[in-house]
């Protein structure tokens, strides 16, 4: 087989870059080793930059989202048992967020590709890629128990973390940073009404809480956990009391409870590659960048990815420059290490750390109670939160 852009991953960043590609008229295959289903089952974030839903528009695939989506114009700040409201709104110009969870989004780029008849290789096993250190790079693949090759002009590597791109790859050729978290986040998926119509970040001496929600009828909701938890350890009753404990009165009131549809629990880490280029491949998303979900920029930034990788493959057949494509990884890192500032600062602001003394707890409370009571300061978390321009520094 023979295409333009092999893609490897059908997450939200492949299956996003592909509608891009085939709506500027550039062939592509996705190649993924999971089933769609199982796809589909993954649980992750919801929150969408203006940046990401801009994108959507352009990629065609963003009238469901408008018609079901929630646009949050805040959010709440609970610390001391008191909340406090960040006006995204008034604080950036008018710029607010999106509420569509990543599953539906996922959704909606599936039935895109399939309806305009778009190769998406599912199921695939023993993906490898070869050669993209030269002008011939090569996938090849297993699938019902014979042996496929694609060859190609270009990789681009949207397999997330533990993906075969970024392993292929020589330790040589890159640096990688991580800090891993000492905690992670217990989440419950229920078919119940959020405790409220915007999210709330808590700050509790018992640990970081978090409420969202998913739609007007579907909650998401977390806690701070040891990393030693184990998801079956926790009963949905003992999460319940637990997230009671860490509400204020009026969010203990209005929580309504139910049967969790999915629950697990996801260690926190900050992670980058770089460079994001090799030759002829290149990494997008989780392949290259993990952040915590604390300031809600993993799918942002991936899409942000999407949007410059998008971009270069346009104008390198399009306009017959490699401009794009030599300034891919720079431009991306750029955004990727604000967005994990932001990250990084925001769960240091948030969370219960094993180490710290009750100074340490002292110390959040003093930068919070600045926080709110300094428009500069709220300004901050807003500007951050919405999601910086893309020109921004530049």
């Amino acid at each position: 087989m023979r295409t333009q852009v092999a893609i490897i991953g059908a997450g939200p960043s492949g299956l996003l870059l592909g509608q891009l590609l085939y709506k500027a008229g550039i062939d592509s295959i996705i190649i993924e080793r999971q089933s769609g289903d199982y796809v589909l089952t993954r649980i992750r974030a919801g929150i969408l930059e203006q940046v990401t839903t801009d994108l959507l528009d352009e990629a065609g695939v963003g009238a469901r989202m408008h018609r079901e989506g929630l646009v949050h114009c805040g959010f709440e700040m609970l610390f001391d048992n008191r909340r406090h409201r960040i006006d995204l709104k008034k604080l950036t110009v008018g710029k607010r967020v999106m509420v569509y969870g990543q599953t539906e989004l996922t959704r909606d780029l599936m039935e895109a590709r399939a309806s305009a008849d778009l190769p998406t290789l599912y199921e695939a096993s023993n993906v490898a890629v070869h050669d993209f250190d030269g002008k011939q790079p090569r996938v090849t693949y297993e699938k019902d128990g014979q042996h496929f090759e694609i060859h190609c002009d270009f990789i681009a590597g949207c397999d997330g973390f533990h993906g075969v791109c970024r392993a292929s790859v020589p330790s040589s050729s890159m640096e990688q940073f991580e800090k891993a978290y000492p905690f992670g986040w217990l989440g419950v998926l229920s078919d119940t009404p959020p405790v409220h119509d915007e999210l709330i970040y808590i700050n509790s001496p018992r640990g970081f809480a978090l409420c969202s929600q998913r739609s007007h009828t579907r909650s998401r909701y977390y806690l701070q956990v040891p990393l030693t938890d184990k998801v079956e350890s926790w009963s949905d009753d003992a999460f319940w009391h637990e997230l009671r404990l860490r509400l204020d009165p009026q969010g203990r009131d209005e929580l309504i409870t139910g049967p969790a549809i999915e629950k697990s629990i996801a260690p926190l880490r900050s992670f980058i590659t770089e460079p994001m280029r090799f030759g002829r491949m290149f990494l997008a998303g989780d392949a290259a960048h993990i952040v915590p979900p604390t300031g809600a920029k993993g799918l942002n930034l991936a899409a942000t990815d999407v949007k410059f990788l998008s971009q270069a493959f346009i104008e390198f057949y399009h306009d017959k420059t490699e401009a794009g494509i030599n300034g891919y990884s720079a431009r991306c890192l750029k955004r990727i290490w604000r967005g994990e500032r932001f990250s990084w600062w925001f769960t240091q602001l948030m969370h219960r750390f094993p180490e710290d003394s009750a100074m340490g707890a002292r110390f959040q409370q003093a930068e919070l109670d600045y926080l709110i009571h300094s428009e500069a300061g709220a300004r901050t978390i807003a500007e951050n939160y919405v999601g910086l321009p893309l020109d921004f520094g530049n």
